[in-house]
């Protein structure tokens, strides 16, 4: 097994390593994307019309929902698999760039998941508005050598033109839905509809085509919706659809209490992370209630909730009051730009310390990477980069923590390194936090997260391979740099070993 992040600072790909093969896989003239191009922003829009002008999501995902019930898809969109009662599967979030980050998750992916039995998409399969002209070079290309199944839950990136192009890519090639009638002048609604995003009328017109480098036997996979449930071996996988804005309508909300009874032991895939970042966020429903709610249960045998979104892998395990203690990990790191951990505050939420606490990149090596984007976007190279051990230095004195990775030498942290990680949104521990820091960490964090705009390894790029046995889950997550050293043997940044429910008893201990 190869060095991870945690062991050298070669493991995470620094250095002078020789670039990955996975450039071979990509088209000729891939796309760029840039969140700072005004173009990219305003073709994305309608996330921020839904929060301004009311939110659609649940009615147009109705509308879907209703049309598969007509078109025979199961009504308790239960995917019934039969898989043994030992087998893997593979999870990946945040995947559709469709450019080098993307590319480079691909060779180990392969690698690993040679024996797996499906995998599945963990949100925004497509960027940047979800369109079915994307899929060719940012699903089917990318994944034509995977022989096995795969599933998806949409993100709200999928979600900027009504989900159309999901539907027909996951969802046996469901036709639009029909138009529906002109909301009343001058209401919300109406405004909404004036500047809401839609698909072009001849959207779609290479699917055909983009179709075939995943067309044999054993790829093919059809789901009764935008939300599903997988009976796989001893457990059921339950994929949420968490919309433009990160929640449940009520009808899937019900469906979702429905599908969580029973003894089987459960895993949760949402779109939308119930920890993250240090805090819970449990996802409301239309109606009453939270995701968290159902999850944390115990007559619903949740043994973990895997979410995409935010673009890196972090992991709490939480005790609850009754002895089990559920998994809940962050997994978007599959292609899309790296959202920085080293703005995440020391972690102290819901009994789970900075002891427990997982993440990749480390935040020394989100800080460093940082540090070198903006020392090139400013053109102030020598005052804004740090090296991978003034980052990690400046981490543990601003946390309070013991680094990660064994030093060597002594390292200095000076003033410019400090002024540096403050600029960069380097969190704090609780106690010395200041309340006027918090909104400059908010405005970091939504503002100045970088696009894809570093196409040079180190990506700090991750998926996870989960491996399901009648006693056990044991998930570790691996890296992807985009050098040849990760791709040839990618390292396992994290792994933990989750025990099922026993027959009859009250779930994990």
């Amino acid at each position: 097994m190869s060095d991870s992040s945690r062991d050298t600072a070669e493991g995470a790909g620094w250095g002078t390593g020789e670039r990955g093969a996975y450039r071979r896989l990509m088209p000729p003239k891939a796309e760029r994307i840039s969140w700072l191009d005004p173009r990219m922003l305003w073709v994305a829009r309608n996330g921020v019309l839904a929060s301004w002008f009311g939110d659609p999501t649940g009615r147009t995902r109705s509308r879907w929902v209703a049309q598969r019930a007509a078109c025979g898809a199961p009504a308790d969109k239960v995917i019934r698999r039969d898989d043994p009662d030992r087998f893997s599967f593979l999870v990946l979030g945040d995947t559709g760039e469709g450019d080098d980050p993307q590319y480079a998750v691909v060779p180990g992916f392969l690698k690993i998941g040679q024996d797996s039995r499906f995998a599945v998409l963990a949100s925004d399969v497509i960027y940047p508005v979800g369109s079915a002209d994307d899929y060719d070079t940012k699903f089917f290309r990318p994944y034509q050598d995977y022989r096995a199944p795969i599933y998806a839950i949409p993100g709200n990136h999928d979600w900027y033109e009504d989900l159309g192009g999901f539907m027909r890519v996951f969802c046996d090639d469901a036709p639009p839905l029909p138009p529906e009638p002109r909301p009343r002048p001058l209401t919300r609604a109406w405004l909404r509809s004036l500047l809401w995003h839609r698909p072009r009328p001849d959207a779609g017109q290479r699917l055909a085509e983009a179709r075939t480098l995943r067309s044999a036997p054993a790829q093919q996979a059809v789901q009764p919706g935008p939300y599903w449930a997988i009976d796989a071996g001893p457990v059921r996988i339950i994929g949420i659809d968490t919309g433009l804005l990160g929640a449940l309508d009520a009808e899937q909300g019900a469906w979702l209490r429905e599908v969580s009874r029973g003894p089987r032991p459960k895993i949760l895939i949402t779109g939308s992370p119930l920890y993250v970042d240090g805090r819970r966020e449990p996802c409301a429903i239309e109606g009453g209630g939270t995701v968290d709610d159902i999850v944390r249960d115990p007559e619903h045998h949740y043994v973990a909730a895997i979410g995409g979104d935010i673009h890196n892998y972090q992991r709490y395990p939480v005790r609850l009051d009754d002895g089990r203690t559920l998994q809940y990990v962050v997994a978007g790191g599959s292609g899309a730009f790296m959202h920085a951990t080293h703005t995440i505050p020391r972690v102290d939420v819901a009994g789970v310390t900075e002891q427990d606490f997982r993440c990749y990149p480390l935040r020394g090596d989100s800080l460093a990477f940082y540090s070198r984007l903006y020392g090139r976007r400013l053109w102030m190279r020598r005052f804004f980069t740090l090296t991978e051990a003034e980052a990690a230095a400046v981490i543990a004195e601003r946390l309070g923590i013991k680094p990660t990775r064994a030093p060597g030498a002594p390292t200095r942290v000076t003033g410019r390194v400090r002024l540096v990680a403050g600029l960069l949104g380097t969190g704090r521990r609780p106690d010395r936090a200041r309340r006027l820091r918090l909104p400059v960490r908010k405005i970091y964090t939504s503002l100045f997260s970088p696009s894809s705009a570093t196409y040079s390894p180190p990506f700090f790029k991750c998926f996870l391979r989960l491996d399901v046995s009648p006693e056990s889950v044991r998930l570790r997550c691996y890296a992807a740099t985009g050098n040849r050293a990760q791709e040839v043997a990618p390292p396992v940044e994290d792994e933990v070993t989750i025990p099922l429910p026993r027959p009859g008893g009250t779930g994990q201990r």
